[in-house]
């Protein structure tokens, strides 16, 4: 080379190189848009190495370039910036379950070894950038390394053989477009029929407008097309209809119109088409006949011409002639070939199913909570809520518990009421990252709960509750439901809504997170080990406790008086005010007996059962003012133990014996003397000595007198 040249081309790289910012500066600048005020992503720092470890949710490469970037349900309020495009090493890309704004980068098409995008969930706006289609490199929703791991959870030799099964078919790399549940809008690009890889296209819950590009009809591998809750509106594509694999196509809730192609009815209960009203057709149900048109005639804009490349490949396996063909089955060794392939498709079929079953198996709470044992690794958990957190879950109610449906008729609900209390299943699994390992807060024998993040930001406690242990009589279950709903009162956790899910038999209570735990994290403090309450925030959780429960027994205007039933340290929780708030109240209402029976054993062994409950069997006021008392032992002394020795002191005001010692003698004697008496009276043996909540709020307003 002339060294002019040679001179030349090196001072040209050199610039080049000079000018392009490193993956580090790229990185700070996608935090800044991702975070911008810097709350999430703290550990991403410049004077940190991106591929040491210290990034979270940043993993390198074997040659130290940013290969996959994991911020799932992270709550990021920022936009997904231009920069991403300069990470041209980056194959993964998980930003779904968030609350990302703005619009999606053109730029994310420079990602040439992108293997898989996750952008759902989150509230992006603005049209899909048609640069999208040229990600030829998109590959299948959690790879082969997911159905490994999942398929290892079986634990037998044949997962082995059906592992190298599923390599062998997930070779063929289809891939997953999720884009669901954003703000998008204007048209589907006509693009996305160049992801010949693509099987699945998940487009539901946006704002989209304009037809439906009959270029989909392209994608040879697509499988699931879901387009519902859109603005669609023109006809359904008639090459679209002859998709060789597609098995699903929902386009509810849009404006599309004309005929409907005759060939979707192979798609059974696969094709969803409801809220269409013009839509028309010939054999499906609720669809009127078109008027003027032959169903079987094609669309004008779309020859109804079937191409080599309409063919499904089982269809044609090879160009040889009939001679040639029958030539080949002759041969012994072809017929060997074949029975192999017909072994390994058969065998991928079982795992797959296998595979299936396993997963609806996991997401399953019911009977599994007894047998949980112990929680997943972080990683573990993260690749669980991979896996788990597809929005292509049904959100019909296939047969058998549907009390949501009596409500809208019979349960004394205004149609007003209930569709402000009711939450979908979709919004349930995106709030905890569909049920993810990491979101769990505990579990019972009957229920399971996880915190969660709505999409308008807020935090929720969402308890999953078993259709095994709600009341069978649905209409029970729903007046159950009608009491949880009136209950407002600034000292009960708010419920917020719910969801009864007939396809998962679980019924979903969406309630406002309280951020401090609930009172047993204050008891037994010792050494340092917690937080020590102050005697004004001890008597201020102790009146706010006496509030709620006097709202329950239905002071001050409360329509659905009624008794709570298992009042205890656990349902007391804080907030970052430290207010308590009651937990549970009218959860019994809900449940069925045996369940109910069940909870109180729990709460007989602390104490806080009352004693005439062991004779009568029921629950009064005056039982609630009974475990009311307790709880109040416990404030003072700061045990959850509470002694005959314990009682006798409240009564006779011996403070050693019932003020908690981390006090250090920091209370007010004459208080503690009020309040000593209070509990007394409120755990007398006989119920018709204790007082009613209204008179312990009555003595509680002169304890500071």
């Amino acid at each position: 080379m002339h060294p002019l040249l040679y001179l030349l081309l090196l001072s040209f790289t050199l610039s080049q190189t000079l000018s392009s910012p490193t993956e580090l500066e790229l990185l700070m600048e996608i935090k800044a848009s991702l975070d911008p005020q810097n709350r999430l992503l703290t550990s991403w720092e410049t004077n940190k190495d991106p591929c040491s470890g210290s990034f979270e949710g940043v993993a390198c490469n074997e040659l130290g370039h940013v290969a996959n970037i994991s911020l799932q349900g992270k709550g990021l309020l920022g936009q997904i910036p231009a920069a991403l495009g300069g990470l041209k090493s980056l194959t993964g890309l998980y930003l779904h379950f968030n609350a990302l704004n703005g619009v999606i980068p053109k730029e994310i098409a420079e990602l040439s070894e992108l293997s898989d995008l996750y952008l759902n969930v989150n509230n992006l706006s603005g049209e899909i950038p048609p640069q999208v289609g040229n990600m030829s490199n998109l590959q299948a929703y959690g790879g082969v390394s997911a159905l490994k791991q999942c398929m290892l959870n079986l634990g037998s030799l044949f997962q082995q053989i059906v592992i190298s099964c599923i390599t062998v078919v997930a070779c063929r790399k289809t891939s997953i477009l999720q884009l669901c549940y954003n703000k998008l809008t204007g048209s589907i690009p006509t693009q996305l029929g160049s992801l010949e890889k693509l099987s699945v296209l998940a487009l539901q819950y946006n704002q989209l407008t304009g037809a439906i590009p009959a270029s989909l009809g392209d994608l040879e591998l697509l499988s699931r097309l879901d387009l519902s809750f859109n603005g669609l509106f023109g006809p359904i594509p008639v090459k679209l209809a002859k998709a060789p694999l597609l098995h699903t196509l929902d386009i509810r809730n849009n404006s599309l119109s004309g005929n409907i192609p005759p060939a979707l009815k192979r798609l059974t209960t696969g094709f969803q088409y409801g809220n269409n009203p013009d839509l028309c057709g010939v054999g499906f149900s609720n669809i009127e006949t078109c008027a003027t048109s032959d169903p079987n005639r094609p669309e004008p804009s779309e020859p109804d011409v079937t191409t080599e490349k309409d063919i499904p490949e089982s269809a044609n396996p090879s160009n040889c002639s009939k001679s040639d063909c029958s030539n080949l089955s002759k041969t012994p060794r072809y017929g060997i070939i074949f029975g192999v392939i017909g072994v390994f498709i058969a065998m991928s079929v079982t795992g797959l199913l296998m595979f299936s079953w396993h997963r609806r198996r996991k997401q399953k709470i019911g009977s599994a909570l007894d047998t949980f044992d112990g929680r997943l690794s972080t990683d573990q958990a993260k690749e669980v809520s991979r896996r788990s957190a597809s929005p292509l879950i049904s959100l019909e109610y296939p047969n058998g518990w549907d009390p949501l449906a009596i409500g809208r008729s019979k349960s004394g609900f205004s149609q007003e009421v209930l569709e402000s209390f009711m939450f979908n299943l979709e919004e349930v699994e995106r709030a905890t990252q569909c049920f993810s390992e990491m979101n769990l807060l505990g579990k019972s024998n009957f229920s399971a709960i996880y915190k969660g993040i709505l999409r308008d930001g807020s935090v929720v406690a969402i308890k999953c509750i078993t259709k095994t242990s709600c009341k069978s009589d649905e209409a029970d279950f729903l007046k159950g439901l009608k009491i949880l709903t009136s209950l407002k009162h600034e000292n009960l956790v708010r419920l917020r809504g719910f969801c009864c899910s007939k396809g998962r038999g679980e019924c979903f209570l969406i309630y406002d997170f309280v951020p401090n735990g609930n009172l047993v994290q204050y008891l037994d403090v010792k050494d340092g080990s917690g937080k020590v309450l102050e005697w004004s925030t001890r008597i201020s959780i102790i009146n706010g406790i006496a509030k709620g429960i006097a709202h329950l027994h239905g002071s001050k205007g409360n329509k659905h008086a009624l008794v709570h039933q298992n009042l205890s340290a656990e349902k007391v929780f804080i907030d970052r005010w430290y207010n308590p708030m009651l937990s549970d109240s009218g959860l019994h209402k809900l449940l069925a007996d045996d369940v109910v029976f069940s909870m109180l054993k729990a709460s007989a062994a602390m104490g806080y059962l009352a004693p005439e409950y062991t004779s009568t069997g029921r629950f009064t006021e005056k039982s609630d003012v009974y475990a009311f008392g307790i709880i109040v032992l416990q404030i003072l002394c700061g045990k959850r133990n509470i002694t005959q020795l314990t009682h006798h002191a409240a009564e006779s005001s011996k403070f050693e014996d019932f003020i908690d010692a981390n006090l250090e003698g920091n209370f007010s004697e004459s208080e503690a003397a009020k309040l000593g008496r209070i509990a007394h009276c409120c755990t007398n043996e006989s119920p018709n000595h204790r007082p009613t909540m209204e008179n312990v709020m009555h003595e509680l307003s002169m304890v500071a007198d």
